[in-house]
């Protein structure tokens, strides 16, 4: 197993996979020390919640520089993403107490009401596009809820992964609480299947998430997945032009285009059409792509070069198919898996642009007559994971946004993000379950009614 730099080609480090005996004992290992860890108070994990937020915080420098070597993140952005698992940590650790306190319920009993159990060892298959902030939105309420923790990372990513367990165990985590696994994701299935195993997060591909749903639900395991999304933002006649192109750019290359919320389709009506086209090639064209050691590197490598070669190919068989190029689209010369900031206009039904996800910093631009055709063709997609209406009628965005957009997370005159606070997932091919805010900590509990007489 390797990580390689995607900004010179060069290999990082190797890794030795685990055999499946060594992450059985892991497993068995944690079935113990969990039982003893369900036992614990919220006040008692919280104390550790803590610790790992403020040493994150103290080793924001070396992770960012982690995730910039191995996927290509540029660094600012990796510290933002470090302040942020700092953050989840802190948020669970002041309010799993209150999520997951008993719910009474008047009945004929003397007594009943709900309560909130963990569900054992839960297996966490996480990606490379943003390596901690995954781990850390399931992790943090994961371990508040009292469960163990077996973290799978995507091989590229394995230097983040120890560096994770490194540091979890670093804040008085028990070991044999949180493991990372180092195993490549064809030997995962005895895992997945494991009877040490309750329950399985996986934040990937669609693809990746159809077979580990398959396999885990051969065992009646739960799962949660988080997967592609193809997102949609409308530009209304109304819209703020300046701001809304400025917000759609900033979400289309986060991370250098790969993250799953990122924006890929912006639908345009025709009245301003022309005007959001300007405004949004004038800012892509002013974003810096280069090393992602350079503080001032907008767009860094994508991750791996199968990824590049990938995207670059569902350009192409857009363009053949009628899209029109407007900027970038060609693979630069030199070393590392760079791609220019592109933009693609005449996006129809039949193209990649149009009906996949671009992993990427390209963006499809998609003119349509009205609100209506807008709305249409926003939901015409198999994904259903965020969405955002530009508006100068807010009420009029938030009825769209609410009622009308088919996706998890649906954002008025902003771009879509995830946040501690607020429940984040999709909906279609885009997945099922939610992460974070009270529902993301009762996906892995056992709601448990008791009923006394």
């Amino acid at each position: 197993m390797q990580t390689v730099n995607p900004a010179t080609g060069e290999v990082i480090k190797e890794f030795e996979a685990m055999s499946y005996e060594k992450v059985d004992g892991f497993i068995k290992k944690a079935q113990k020390v969990q039982a003893v860890w369900a036992l614990k108070s919220y006040d008692d994990r919280a104390v550790h919640l803590r610790k790992i937020a403020d040493i994150l915080k103290s080793n924001k420098e070396e992770l960012s520089r982690i995730m910039a070597g191995e996927m290509g993140k540029p660094l600012p952005q990796g510290e933002s993403e470090v302040e942020k698992c700092a953050w989840v940590c802190m948020y669970y650790a002041e309010n799993a107490s209150e999520f997951l306190a008993d719910d009474f319920v008047e009945t004929d009993a003397t007594k009943s009401y709900v309560t909130f159990n963990p569900l054992g060892t839960v297996l966490s298959i996480m990606p490379w596009n943003f390596p901690l902030w995954q781990l850390f939105r399931f992790a943090a309420p994961g371990l508040m809820a009292g469960n163990a923790i077996m973290l799978k990372h995507s091989e590229n990513s394995s230097g983040s992964a120890v560096k994770i367990e490194e540091l979890i165990h670093l804040a008085g985590i028990p070991a044999d609480l949180f493991r990372t696994i180092l195993m490549p994701s064809d030997k995962l299935k005895p895992i997945v299947q494991h009877e040490g195993i309750a329950a399985v997060t996986l934040t990937g591909s669609t693809k990746a998430g159809k077979i580990v749903a398959s396999q885990a639900g051969e065992m009646v395991k739960k799962t949660v997945l988080e997967l592609g999304g193809s997102d949609a933002y409308v530009i209304l006649k109304d819209a703020d032009i300046e701001k809304a192109a400025e917000a759609c750019v900033t979400s289309r290359l986060i991370n250098s285009g790969q993250s799953c919320i990122a924006a890929k389709r912006f639908i345009v009506v025709e009245e301003v059409y022309d005007e959001f086209l300007e405004e949004f090639t004038t800012l892509m064209k002013s974003k810096k792509t280069g090393d992602p050691f350079d503080e001032a590197t907008d767009i860094g490598p994508l991750a791996r070069e199968d990824l590049r070669d990938g995207l670059h190919k569902q350009v192409q068989e857009s363009t053949d198919k009628g899209a029109e190029l407007i900027l970038g689209g060609e693979i630069p010369s030199g070393k590392g898996f760079y791609y220019p900031a592109t933009i693609l206009t005449n996006v129809k039904p039949g193209m990649p642009a149009y009906d996949d996800e671009l992993f990427g910093p390209v963006a499809a631009i998609i003119k349509v007559k009205d609100e209506e055709e807008a709305i249409e063709v926003t939901n015409d997609n198999i994904y259903g994971l965020g969405a955002a209406v530009f508006t100068g009628d807010v009420e009029r965005g938030e009825e769209i946004a609410s009622k009308k957009l088919k996706a998890g997370c649906c954002f008025v005159n902003d771009f879509v993000r995830s946040d501690p606070r607020l429940p984040f997932g999709g909906v279609k091919e885009s997945g099922y379950g939610r992460e974070l805010g009270e529902y993301g900590i009762k996906e892995f509990v056992n709601i448990k009614t008791v009923y006394v007489k």
